[in-house]
């Protein structure tokens, strides 16, 4: 585990996260962020639609053009990670990579913090969601942690949820294999966040098994056997079934403004970047 967080550190070292378009605010070192918000700073107008704070409505612009428009403000954000592990069974799939690649992708993310020089934490989710021991350091100095609770990640936010801090940047990794209304959770998630990403780590087997036939097969949560037979046809339904339980989370991500992409264990653990985080922008390379 330890050796795995530490590789993914320094992996990291290369990498930080994409600072807002702005300067630091004050002696607190806040800063302002893309998204809109409720600071002084105004950032521009658009056309007011239904359902805006009235009290955000420029009446001087409507007595000029006879048209409603509301001011937007960039949101103030503190330099500071959150990251949310999925330590559930399923993150250490059998004979796959799926949990060296966990560690390692914690200790990368613990990394490009350090070289944004912002604030960070890890809070897992076993029995409620947990904040590990002092992972504000170097993870040679973290709590242990095992990819073994038995409860799904959805269960442990129903428990306990994460006490986040506001207007940070959420990370929430897992393999989102479980039952959990997308919708619902992305809702969870992003209250009171700057930027919220969810990133879907799957091992090269969740996302095309290749063995068919029969087979026995082990419930990750509950640990029960499931015999089965997998054919070509069984094989299609999954993948389809797969495909459309990632664009409901994309489709989640998007109304509520935050960012689903999904790695592969494998190709992480090969190449030690995320292609698709630096293509958004919200992480550089150094």
């Amino acid at each position: 585990m330890l050796d795995q967080m530490m590789l993914g550190y320094q992996w990291g070292s290369r990498f930080a996260f994409s600072e807002p378009p702005s300067i630091p605010l004050g002696s607190s070192g806040t800063m302002l962020s893309r998204n809109v918000g409720t600071s002084l700073e105004f950032m521009e107008h658009r056309e007011y639609v239904p359902g805006d704070d009235l009290r955000r409505i420029d009446w001087n612009a409507y007595a000029r053009n006879d048209r409603l428009s509301v001011k937007l403000y960039r949101e103030e954000v503190n330099p500071h990670v959150e990251l949310l592990l999925d330590v559930s069974r399923s993150m250490d799939l059998p004979e796959t990579q799926k949990g060296a690649a966990t560690y390692a992708l914690t200790g990368f993310f613990a990394s490009a913090t350090a070289e944004s020089r912002f604030s960070f934490n890890v809070y897992i989710t076993d029995h409620g969601c947990r904040k590990l021991g002092r992972s504000h350091l170097v993870p040679t100095e973290w709590d242990p942690f095992t990819l073994d609770a038995p409860n799904s990640p959805a269960d442990a936010i129903g428990i306990d949820p994460p006490n986040w801090r506001k207007r940070g940047i959420r990370i929430f990794v897992s393999d989102f294999l479980f039952l959990a209304d997308p919708a619902l959770l992305v809702s969870q998630l992003v209250q009171g966040a700057a930027v919220t990403i969810l990133v879907q780590l799957l091992a090269r087997e969740d996302a095309d098994p290749s063995d068919l036939g029969n087979l026995r097969l082990t419930e990750s949560e509950t640990n029960q056997w499931i015999e089965s037979y997998i054919d070509t046809a069984a094989k299609h339904r999954y993948l389809r079934n797969l495909a459309r339980h990632q664009e409901n989370y994309n489709l989640a991500c998007r109304r509520h403004g935050a960012v689903f992409t999904t790695l592969l264990a494998e190709q992480f653990l090969d190449e030690k970047h995320i292609d698709d985080l630096l293509q958004r922008e919200l992480m550089r390379q150094k």
